[in-house]
């Protein structure tokens, strides 16, 4: 096949597999680091999104800690990260709650209920504790990830928190966008500021939450993220305020740093030439269906773009698995490589074995160099039942 860049660096790959660029991922740190640098913030990665504990060694030389949404990713932090981990959860079980305990330096409370039920298990304890507050405005256009919505069961609204006695509370935490830039943040802090300013007066740290496409460039999600607007933003909000403030970005990591490497494996027709990869939206890239979204092919185009068009389609029997519609400058065939962008983030800590399908090897790639980290097979699926 002529598409060179189909096959490229990825020739000797074998498929399924998820490869994380190191150099691409190191360039995404040290743009988050010169946020550090500018503003004095906190930047955590949101292991919700990216896992992959075996880059925690370079991640950590950049950033200060993870952000953990149970306590088995709270243990991950503290073991394999070794910096601050902070936790939030929905809601604890008492269990969950002692794990986390040991586990985790900041802990982050989703309703007034239950961190009264909780506080006095804190009261003699080194740990920071903080409430998840709700602004209940959001510009995130898809409900499933709209932490505002309607009925949201995420956050403390100000009407909530008004007349309560806030003693033990030293931080607040708000996560209210996704995928979105700084301009964004900007309109989410003036709601921020106008419901909840004379509870930020008390605190000492302020969590912004996730969703900062910080290191993302021109790309197909939007235009280049506004780095200097975010630095004005959070210093104006410390010099206000007096307060720490945290970022805890997930696909702002590692943004554009990761591929999921498939070969075609059937092509067919109705009405439209089908492609037929080893690589699942179902159980590979589930947000490919959920959210949905598109995701980028190396070397291939819009629909009509170029002369070849197939619908890139996985193989398990779930009629809706499909990726898209692509189009391509030479045709498809038997074995060839098809190439998904930005594939580390949401891909291997969301993946499942549905159908029995092996989940997709784990690699890096450092100049060029593959590396297999790991494989997985007939056990990891049987061993989950």
């Amino acid at each position: 096949m002529e598409n060179s860049g189909l096959q490229g660096k990825f020739a000797s790959v074998k498929t399924p597999a998820y490869v994380v660029d190191l150099d691409a991922l190191e360039n995404n740190l040290k743009i988050l680091k010169s946020v550090k640098d500018s503003t004095g913030c906190k930047v955590l990665l949101a292991l919700k999104c990216f896992s992959m504990y075996s880059t925690f060694p370079l991640i950590r030389s950049y950033l200060d800690g993870v952000c953990a949404s149970s306590a088995n990713e709270a243990r991950l932090g503290r073991e394999e990260f070794r910096k601050e981990v902070h936790t939030f959860c929905a809601a604890y079980t008492t269990e969950d709650l002692i794990s986390i305990k040991r586990c985790s330096d900041y802990i982050i409370f989703n309703s007034i209920s239950q961190w009264e039920k909780e506080k006095d298990f804190f009261e003699e304890s080194d740990h920071t504790c903080g409430l998840r507050i709700n602004p209940e405005y959001s510009e995130i256009k898809t409900e499933l990830y709209n932490p505002c919505a309607k009925n949201s069961r995420l956050g403390i609204t100000a009407a909530e928190l008004e007349g309560y006695d806030l003693e033990g509370i030293t931080g607040l935490h708000f996560h209210v966008m996704c995928q979105q830039n700084s301009d964004i943040l900007e309109r989410v802090l003036q709601k921020i500021e106008e419901k909840f300013d004379k509870h930020i007066r008390k605190m000492r740290w302020i969590n912004f939450g996730g969703g900062h496409h910080i290191a993302r460039k021109d790309c197909y999600v939007g235009k280049q993220y506004d780095v200097d607007l975010l630095c004005r933003l959070i210093n104006n909000f410390k010099r206000k305020y007096d307060v720490q403030v945290i970022l805890e970005p997930g696909e702002g990591v590692v943004i554009n740093a990761g591929f999921l490497v498939s070969s075609v494996l059937d092509i067919k027709n109705n009405c439209k030439d089908i492609a037929i990869l080893d690589a699942s939206a179902e159980a590979h890239m589930p947000d490919v269906i959920a959210m949905p979204f598109r995701p980028p092919v190396t070397g291939a185009g819009t629909p009509n773009q170029y002369e070849h068009n197939y619908l890139l389609a996985g193989p398990t029997c779930l009629a809706g698995d499909v990726i898209g519609e692509y189009s391509f400058r030479q045709p498809l065939k038997v074995g060839d490589k098809v190439v998904f962008e930005d594939m580390a983030l949401y891909t291997m800590v969301k993946n499942t074995t549905f159908n029995g399908i092996n989940l997709p090897s784990i690699c890096t790639s450092k100049k060029g160099e593959i590396k297999v980290i790991k494989k997985f097979g007939y056990n990891d699926f049987k061993r989950r039942l």
